[in-house]
């Protein structure tokens, strides 16, 4: 199959590269500042698994940028098999210092970004009728909320709702699933305050952030043919949640 996978130089992205090329699949690797990683990613995998891997340099938060990205994408590969939308960013500030253009800037990543991807990428499956998207949330878009994070929670649930209009709109061809993690161990998390950690560890059941290859395992899983009857879902993977 072929899979594409933006914000995949780093992080969960890259993880779910790597899950993916590990079985045989052929892999698009988007970045937008990260093209170090990026092509080391490319070389590993090619090297390693025996894979196609192609690195395309794109802001999903430009359409004229995504155009040209499918564009090469297609041209490459000829179809997309899988799409998962897991690029977004989070520009955490103290609530009265958060600005217009900070909560417009992540919204634009995060939740358009994620719309034109899945429009455009999921006509062209519509095509072939057959594809899989899978969207990349957060616990954050159901219900972990933080003030400082107000447009990252907004963008995160708006691709929740985003995703049951995608699955009855491709209906019954392509299946659209949207996957919500809690805590990870990434980059985007390293440098948190070490009592602020402490203190989400200890709502956690199972006393630990999750590794990125865990969210990964359920990302490979649902763009498989043993997941062919999940479709529309919303899947929590966050280690449980202590109740009050």
């Amino acid at each position: 199959m072929n899979v594409f996978v933006t914000g995949s130089s780093r992080g969960l992205g890259r993880s779910i590269v790597l899950e993916y090329a590990k079985n045989g699949n052929d892999v698009v690797i988007n970045y937008n500042n990260s093209e170090k990683e990026a092509f080391e990613l490319k070389n590993y995998v090619e090297n390693t698994y025996k894979v196609k891997a192609l690195v395309i340099k794109c802001d999903i938060s430009k359409e004229e940028e995504i155009d040209c990205m499918i564009e090469e994408i297609y041209k490459e590969f000829g179809h997309l098999d899988i799409l998962i939308n897991n690029a977004s960013i989070a520009l955490d500030q103290d609530f009265e210092l958060k600005t217009k253009n900070d909560f417009m800037k992540t919204l634009e990543v995060n939740l358009v970004g994620t719309y034109l991807l899945s429009k455009k990428i999921g006509l062209k499956m519509l095509e072939r009728k057959s594809g899989s998207i899978i969207n990349i949330s957060s616990t954050n878009g159901i219900d972990t909320t933080y003030p400082e994070s107000i447009d990252y929670d907004a963008s995160k649930a708006g691709v929740i709702s985003l995703n049951h209009n995608l699955a009855n709109y491709f209906a019954p061809y392509i299946r659209v699933n949207t996957i919500c993690p809690g805590w990870i161990n990434t980059d985007m998390n390293k440098d948190l305050d070490k009592e602020f950690i402490d203190k989400e560890i200890s709502k956690i059941l199972l006393n630990r952030f999750a590794e990125p290859e865990e969210i990964a395992d359920l990302a490979y899983f649902l763009g498989t043919d043993k997941a062919s009857y999940i479709n529309d879902s919303i899947i929590r993977i966050d280690g449980g949640v202590k109740s009050v």
